[in-house]
């Protein structure tokens, strides 16, 4: 049976999976999302979704992609409704509706313009990863940025997210509509701050009447956001369809913990998403701090030492039990007691609970996957604890050996030649030193480009030490077992 509004209440082989308690043809558009990937389908549009099962309303959703048609092209022929399957010991189904549409920004710039400008848009969301804030390095917008340089220059035919965020309210100053709300959802420490940061300064440049609007009336809260979410599939598909008789061209797999943190420090027409488990608190970055130093430390680590030993998924790595008890000494020895938590999180229990999401054997989330961009993640995954813990003077001799095998990953790929893909690809590829064996010298490189490390690191003679150690016992006799390392370490 293939998935579409006519199709969607017939008799399905699973008589579990659920579906939208609402009139999905008759439900309104009050959201435009900015990135509609598949983070963005398993979790805001869920939230979205499972409110209006139970309040209603006209929350629906209008996706909008900056540059590929796929989503629009695979959802539009069912309605845009698609399969959600949470992994878990059990596996649950739900189809959702929420998402009423799709643009594509390059090929339907004017629909979105309107969109974003009509008076029933309440709230625009995003997921379109830091570099689509196109900030420098002083967090500012970078007025080089091509797609910046371009929008300034076509205000009203604009291709980038700031663009089409600051001409949408642009658009509803001149018709004295109310601003929306803008909501970031992207895995960026201080997501709200860095987006207003980029819609003030774009708005600056086009008129200082409107930027102290947008700065007035305009909404940009902090939130956090957690669920791991593989991608699609092949398998993806071939299990929904043999679990629940739909035919879905693009179905979603999430795992069952889901998190949505959201700054409650504005006001304004939003759904009541706190009834379905949104978290609205004062502390986002109590929160953003726990997950970043627990879940998203852990998972790098778990990438470049598990890819070097030899394994290639989170559930694999972890099942090792050595794997598993290093990451524990790690939380409880060098990342917990780093940072406060919220008054809301009892941090050793969401610890626990962690490890227990990477040892779900329905999520098949890839280690090569987790890998990519290291130069930017470990900026926020890594390198903030070993600061704070120097500043602490608390430990950091694992976190040391988790950053040596980022940098043994490199080297590695780079002695193989694989592909790298990591925004200083080219530069690594040009730094010679790191086809050497001479630790010192590699360690030496690593820590020289300022850019990731800055200044403070490269000096740090304790820093450099366990650094060296670290790449030196991943050397040596090719050592493939996680407690031969840590029996080097001690």
């Amino acid at each position: 049976m293939k998935l579409s509004s006519q199709t969607l209440n017939k008799k399905l082989k699973n008589t579990e999976i659920k579906t939208p308690a609402y009139d999905h043809n008759n439900v309104d558009i009050g959201i435009v999302h900015l990135g509609p990937g598949a983070f963005h389908r398993a979790h805001q549009a869920v939230y979205t979704e499972n409110i209006m099962n139970v309040d209603g309303g006209n929350w629906g959703i209008c996706g909008v992609s900056l540059h590929s048609s796929t989503a629009r092209d695979i959802l539009a022929k069912q309605d845009y409704l698609y399969t959600l399957a949470v992994l878990d010991k059990k596996i649950n189904y739900q189809v959702i509706g929420a998402i009423k549409e799709i643009l594509v920004a390059q090929q339907q710039t004017a629909e979105v313009i309107a969109r974003l400008s009509v008076t029933s848009t309440k709230l625009v969301t995003l997921t379109i990863t830091e570099k689509g804030y196109c900030l420098n390095a002083c967090g500012n917008l970078d007025l080089k940025h091509s797609d910046i340089a371009h929008d300034l220059n076509n205000p009203s035919k604009p291709i980038s997210a700031i663009g089409f965020i600051v001409e949408g309210l642009k658009q509803r100053k001149l018709n004295n509509i109310p601003a929306f709300n803008v909501i970031s959802c992207d895995n960026v420490s201080g997501n709200g701050d860095k987006l207003q940061q980029a819609v003030f300064d774009f708005a600056n440049q086009l008129d200082a009447s409107l930027a102290q609007w947008i700065k007035t009336e305009v909404a940009f809260p902090n939130t956090m956001v957690d669920s791991i979410t593989p991608k699609t599939e092949n398998y993806t598909i071939e299990n929904v369809k043999h679990s629940t008789d739909i035919d879905d061209s693009w179905p979603i797999q999430r795992e069952e913990f889901c998190q949505w943190v959201i700054e409650n420090n504005w006001q304004g027409e939003r759904p009541n998403w706190e009834k379905v488990g949104v978290i609205f608190t004062s502390d986002v970055n109590g929160f953003e701090k726990a997950k970043l130093r627990l879940l998203n430390c852990l998972h790098s680590t778990l990438a470049y030492a598990g890819t070097l030993m030899g394994y290639t998924s989170v559930y694999e790595v972890t099942s090792d039990e050595f794997f598993r008890k290093f990451i524990t000494q790690m939380a409880n020895t060098e990342i917990i007691g780093s940072f406060t938590p919220p008054k809301e999180l009892n941090v050793k229990v969401y610890s626990n609970e962690i490890i227990k999401r990477f040892l779900n054997p329905e999520i098949r989330h890839l280690l090569s996957q987790i890998a990519w961009d290291g130069s930017q993640k470990l900026q926020m995954r890594i390198l903030p604890i070993i600061h704070d813990n120097i500043a602490l003077n608390r430990p950091t001799k694992l976190l040391c050996f988790s950053l040596a095998c980022w940098f043994e990953f490199i080297c590695r790929a780079l002695k193989n030649g694989e592909e790298i893909i990591d925004p200083l690809a080219d530069e690594l590829a040009k730094m010679s030193i790191l086809y050497s064996n001479n630790t010192n010298d590699i360690v030496d490189a690593f820590l020289n480009i300022e850019s990731v490390f800055g200044l403070e690191l490269k000096n740090n003679k304790r820093i450099k030490t366990q650094l060296v150690n670290s790449l030196h016992t991943l050397r040596i006799g090719r050592v493939n077992k996680i407690n031969q390392v840590i029996s080097a370490l001690s």
